[in-house]
C-alpha cells in the first residue's frame, strides 16, 4: 500500500502564495510609485506658480483679477451665495481646524495612541508654519475691491483657510480610515476632497483670495501632506512594523482603539 501524503502545503500550494505575496507586493509598489509622481508634480506645479507670482506675470494677474471682479459682482447681486460662501469660510478658518485636531490629539493620547497623535500635532503645526512662511517670502498683497464683501488681514499667497482644510482633511482620513467600512472610504474621500474644495472656492467668491492662490495652497498643501504620511511610515518601517496599503490608514491594527 501506498503511503499517503502527510497533511500540509503542497508544492502547488506554496506556488500558489509565493505569487499572491509577489502581485501584493507589486501593487504596494505601484501604489507608492503614484503617490510619490504626485508629490513630485504637485510641487513642480507651485514652484511654477510661485515663479509666476513672484514675477508679477501679467497674464496670470489679469486671470486673477478678472475671476475676482466677477466673483464680487456675482456676490452682490446674490445675498444667499454671499451667505454661504461667508458660512463656508469660517467653518475653514485655521482655529477651527486647531481646534478640531487638538481635540483627536488628545482622544488619540488618552486611547494610548502616542504615535498618531503626534503625527497629528506635526502635521497641523507644521503645514501652518510653512504657509505662513511662504506668505512672508512671497510677500503678496490680496485683492483690492472697490465694494468687497468680506476683509482679511495679512498676505495673499498662499491661502491659510485652503491649506488648512486639505491638510486636516487629509490627516483626520489618514487617521480614521481603518475604523471606516471599505465599501464607504470612496465617498469619505471624495466627501474630504469636496469639502476643501468648497473652503477654497469661498475664499475666491468672497474676494479675500485671488484663484492662484487657492491653487498653490492645494499643491503645498498635498506635498505637506504626502511627506508627512511618507515619514510616519518610514518611522513604522524602522520599528519593524508592517506597512499597508494607503487605503487601510496610517495604524489599521489599532482599529479597534480607533473606533469611537
Amino acid at each position: 500500500m501506498t503511503a499517503s501524503r502527510p497533511p500540509g502545503r503542497g508544492p502547488e500550494d506554496e506556488s500558489a502564495g509565493q505569487e499572491r505575496e509577489n502581485a501584493g507586493r507589486r501593487r504596494f509598489a505601484g501604489r507608492t510609485a503614484v503617490v510619490f509622481v504626485i508629490a513630485i508634480a504637485a510641487a513642480a506645479l507651485f514652484i511654477l506658480l510661485l515663479v509666476l507670482v513672484r514675477s508679477s506675470s501679467t497674464a496670470l494677474l489679469r486671470m486673477d483679477r478678472a475671476i475676482a471682479i466677477d466673483m464680487n459682482r456675482f456676490g452682490r447681486d446674490h445675498p444667499g451665495f454671499t451667505w454661504a460662501m461667508h458660512a463656508l469660510s469660517n467653518s475653514g478658518k485655521t482655529v477651527v481646524w486647531f481646534l478640531v485636531l487638538g481635540l483627536v490629539t488628545g482622544w488619540l493620547w488618552r486611547r494610548r495612541l502616542r504615535r498618531l497623535a503626534l503625527f497629528v500635532v506635526v502635521a497641523a503645526l507644521g503645514s501652518s508654519l510653512l504657509n505662513n512662511v511662504i506668505k512672508l517670502l512671497v510677500d503678496r498683497a490680496r485683492p483690492h475691491l472697490s465694494d468687497p464683501l468680506a476683509s482679511a488681514a495679512g498676505k495673499s499667497f498662499p491661502s491659510g483657510h485652503a491649506q488648512a482644510a486639505i491638510v486636516g482633511c487629509g490627516v483626520l482620513l489618514a487617521v480614521f480610515l481603518p475604523v471606516i467600512p471599505r465599501r464607504w472610504r470612496a465617498l469619505a474621500v471624495s466627501g474630504a476632497g469636496l469639502l476643501a474644495l468648497l473652503i477654497g472656492f469661498s475664499r475666491i467668491a468672497l474676494g479675500v483670495h485671488y484663484l492662484s492662490d487657492v491653487i498653490g495652497s492645494y499643491l503645498i498643501g498635498t506635498v505637506w501632506l504626502i511627506g508627512m504620511i511618507s515619514a510616519f511610515r518610514t518611522w513604522r518601517r524602522e520599528d519593524g512594523k508592517p506597512v499597508g496599503p494607503l487605503d487601510e490608514g496610517l495604524e489599521p491594527e489599532h482599529r479597534d482603539r480607533l473606533a469611537p
